[in-house]
């Protein structure tokens, strides 16, 4: 019995293969850039959608090819406007991105997943509880760009303004896919946005910061911080045990110098834990280095984590510190309350 062929994904291919495959088919070269437009540009998920390509030329794609794109499985709606959004892949794996919203500065955000599940296990992260299973690859991370443009313009009647990869995974765990789905999300013919309105969270690989400045990529960078001593790092974020704040202070400080890219620190702030006043002034020291923002963020609570959010009047006290110590900060009050706001708690369900 003859075994039926694998099909390969389309979108795995770049530019010089599909052209290649193009021409074997007897096809003028045009049609390459027209299913490049397809794919790339108006993000079409089946073959039959690309409707100026010949119908016999659509069948032989059907045959070879397929596009593994992702699918809405649930989505959540927060009173305050933020949309959590479930998607399957086509694996059956299940991933998360958030729509967050903010009509009264013209911002509309989405923060995307790098990976299904993280292998990092920090103690206060419901992603944290996930075994790291696969990366995404660049088509999964673009089509949740994608996706979530969609519901912004559906529900506010606006663009996604900016690209945050805080979702779940380490992006710079799954950097070479990261990279494509930037490539993708810059391009003019992909999705258009510049650089600049992307940002690249990482939990803190000091070799892969210097990469991504060796690279000259042009996204900003965000460094999840939340302690700025490594006793009570080592605590929450295993990963500071290899990837201590002196190594990570050089290695952003490498980032700045080669790129001039934006610097920011992600910091949680956790009741009686990382919200004192001595924990500020260890914040300021962390600062010195290069122009930085610090993005003080309140807690979303997780199911079986002792940590719990700081209270209003201590978390004022801890940005008027830093603020008087010149450190601009911004203080990120907590989104989606009445949903599974936390990264990765939707997803986590099942």
């Amino acid at each position: 019995m003859i075994e039926a062929k694998e099909k390969r994904d389309i979108r795995k291919m770049d530019e010089s293969q599909i052209l290649d495959w193009v021409l074997e088919q007897g096809m003028p070269r045009f049609r390459a850039k027209q299913i490049r437009e397809w794919l790339w540009t108006k993000a079409a998920v089946s073959f039959d959608e690309m409707s100026n390509l010949p119908k016999d030329l659509r069948a032989r794609m059907n045959e070879e090819f397929v596009i593994n794109s992702i699918t809405e499985d649930k989505v959540q709606r927060s009173a305050d406007g933020t949309i959590k959004t479930r998607f399957k892949l086509h694996d059956g794996h299940l991933i998360e991105s958030v729509l967050i919203p903010v009509p009264s500065e013209n911002r509309f955000t989405v923060c995307v997943s790098s990976q299904v599940g993280c292998s990092l296990s920090c103690t206060f992260c419901a992603t944290g509880k996930m075994k790291r299973l696969r990366n995404l690859d660049a088509a999964e991370i673009f089509d949740q760009v994608v996706m979530v443009n969609r519901q912004a313009e559906e529900v506010f009647g606006h663009r996604l303004t900016n690209v945050v990869y805080m979702g779940m995974g380490e992006p710079l765990l799954a950097y070479r896919e990261v990279i494509g789905s930037i490539e993708r999300i810059t391009d003019p013919d992909g999705f258009g946005m510049s650089p600049k309105r992307l940002t690249v969270s990482t939990a803190g690989i000091a070799k892969m910061i210097r990469k991504l400045a060796d690279d000259q990529t042009k996204v900003n960078l965000a460094l999840s911080l939340h302690a700025a001593d490594d006793v009570k790092r080592d605590r929450i974020m295993p990963i500071n045990e290899q990837n201590n704040l002196e190594v990570l202070m050089e290695a952003i400080k490498y980032y700045y110098q080669t790129t001039r890219n934006r610097i920011s620190y992600e910091y949680i702030a956790f009741r009686d834990f990382n919200d004192t006043l001595e924990d500020a002034a260890n914040l300021v020291k962390l600062c010195k280095h290069f122009p930085v923002r610090i993005n003080i963020i309140e807690y979303n609570p997780v199911e079986g984590v002792e940590f719990v959010k700081s209270e209003e009047d201590q978390l004022d006290r801890f940005a008027a510190y830093l603020r008087d110590n010149d450190v601009m900060v911004t203080v990120r009050r907590s989104r989606g309350k009445d949903i599974d706001a936390a990264c990765g708690q939707l997803a986590n369900k099942e």
